[in-house]
């Protein structure tokens, strides 16, 4: 990240009033939850004024998910030549950020505000939910173009289900084997019926 973020028109943003906003958001977020904070605390806990916070977000909605990624490692998106050898890599990236105490206590916040607020639900599909599923239907495509599964596989669903099976994981870690194993085997099977015959 570069010294300061510059606002055509305007001031240049400093990134240590950047780096306060976001912290105060997540220390209240911690100490009262989403729906009793408010942008005048974060800024009175930040030390700005409100209208720094909001010449960088347009709502308490988009500061948050914000202040939620800015702890979040990006998975980045391999490319190996097989299907099964890209998943892998997706898993064990998954595993290295989601099996970790931050990594817990992120996914709480997440699923925390997302049930209390549709506001902020919405903010968080659109703006990080939504580019990580458009990159991960990149895998999908590849393995598509070399014939590993059917045409007609829908990328949409598999990051979906997968989704869905390492948050459950992670919430209920399985007892007979490592999650990563675990998430291999539920993709299998959710990918079963789409290998080509």
């Amino acid at each position: 990240m570069s010294e300061s973020v510059k606002n055509s028109p305007g001031r240049p943003r400093s990134v240590l009033s950047h780096q306060a906003i976001l912290k105060a958001a997540l220390d209240l977020l911690a100490e009262v939850g989403y729906e009793r904070m408010s942008i005048e605390a974060i800024a009175a806990r930040a030390g700005v004024g409100k209208p720094t916070i909001y010449r960088r977000y347009s709502s308490k909605e988009e500061l948050v998910a914000d202040a939620i990624e800015s702890l979040r490692e990006e998975i980045s998106i391999p490319d190996t030549g097989s299907l099964w050898s890209d998943l892998d890599l997706i898993i064990e990236s998954a595993a290295r950020t989601t099996l970790t105490p931050l990594g817990r206590q992120i996914k709480a916040l997440i699923l925390s505000t997302a049930s209390s607020s549709p506001q902020f639900a919405q903010v968080y599909w659109a703006k990080y939910l939504q580019p990580r599923r458009q990159a991960f239907r990149v895998v999908i495509e590849r393995a598509k173009t070399r014939n590993e599964i059917q045409t007609d596989t829908d990328s949409d669903l598999i990051f979906d289900l997968m989704s869905g099976a390492m948050l459950y994981a992670q919430i209920f870690p399985p007892a007979s084997e490592p999650w990563e194993a675990h998430i291999r085997r539920a993709l299998k099977l959710f990918l079963k019926s789409n290998f080509p015959t």
